[in-house]
C-alpha cells in the first residue's frame, strides 16, 4: 500500500524519507518537542536517518500511514509533520503533530491535521482517532478542540511520571460530519 500525498491551500502533506534527515534532527530537538513529546536521543544526522527509518518509513510500509512532512506549498519549505500513528499503547489510531517554532501560530497545525483527519476517514476508513497530550500542552490541546476532539480521561504512558490526556474524536461521513474543514 502506498502512502498518499496531499494538499490543503496552503500545505503539502508528503511521506518522509531518509533526505529529511537534517529537518528532523532540527525538529526533535526543538526544546518544546523535547518538553510536550518527549527526549527520542536523535543527535546526529545518523540518528534521525534511523528514526525515520524505525519510524515513519517502517509504519508507511507495515500499516500504509504514518507522521507525513508538512511543508509549505511556496518553496517546498519543511514547517512540521502530521499524521496518524499506530501505536500498542492505544486501541486506536492516534493523531500526531509537532511545527517548528517559526510555523506555530499560524493555523498550519489545524489545516494539516484537518487534511489528515478528513484522509484517514476517506481513505483510510477510520471512524475513531484519538490523540494524547501532557497536561501542560496548551497549544495542542486548542488544536485538537478545533478539531472537533473532546477529551476522555487522563491515562498513563509507559515511562512516562505524569498522566497524559486522551482525547478522541468520531469521524462520520458528510451530513452528521464531525470532520472540520482543511480550509483554514
Amino acid at each position: 500500500m502506498s502512502v498518499s500525498i496531499f494538499h490543503t491551500p496552503r500545505l503539502t502533506l508528503r511521506p518522509l524519507t531518509l533526505a529529511d534527515a537534517p529537518f528532523i534532527l532540527e525538529l526533535l530537538n526543538d526544546p518544546d518537542w523535547l518538553r510536550y513529546i518527549g527526549d527520542r536521543g536523535v543527535r546526529t544526522l545518523d540518528d534521525a536517518r534511523a528514526y525515520l527509518h524505525n519510524g515513519p518509513i517502517a509504519s508507511y510500509a507495515r500499516n500504509g500511514f504514518g507522521l507525513m512532512r508538512v511543508e509549505l506549498k511556496d518553496g517546498a519549505t519543511p514547517s512540521g509533520m502530521c499524521g496518524v500513528i499506530r501505536r500498542a499503547e492505544l486501541d486506536d489510531v492516534d493523531l500526531g503533530f509537532a511545527f517548528l517554532p517559526a510555523f506555530r501560530g499560524q493555523g498550519y497545525a489545524t489545516e494539516a491535521s484537518a487534511a489528515v483527519l478528513a484522509h484517514g476517514h476517506d481513505t483510510l476508513g477510520l471512524t475513531r482517532i484519538v490523540a494524547i497530550t501532557t497536561q501542560d500542552n496548551a497549544g495542542s490541546m486548542t488544536v485538537l478542540r478545533k478539531l472537533g476532539f473532546q477529551f476522555e480521561r487522563l491515562m498513563s504512558w509507559p515511562a512516562e511520571e505524569a498522566k497524559l490526556n486522551l482525547f478522541a474524536v468520531e469521524l462520520r461521513s458528510e451530513g452528521s460530519s464531525t470532520l472540520p474543514s482543511s480550509d483554514t
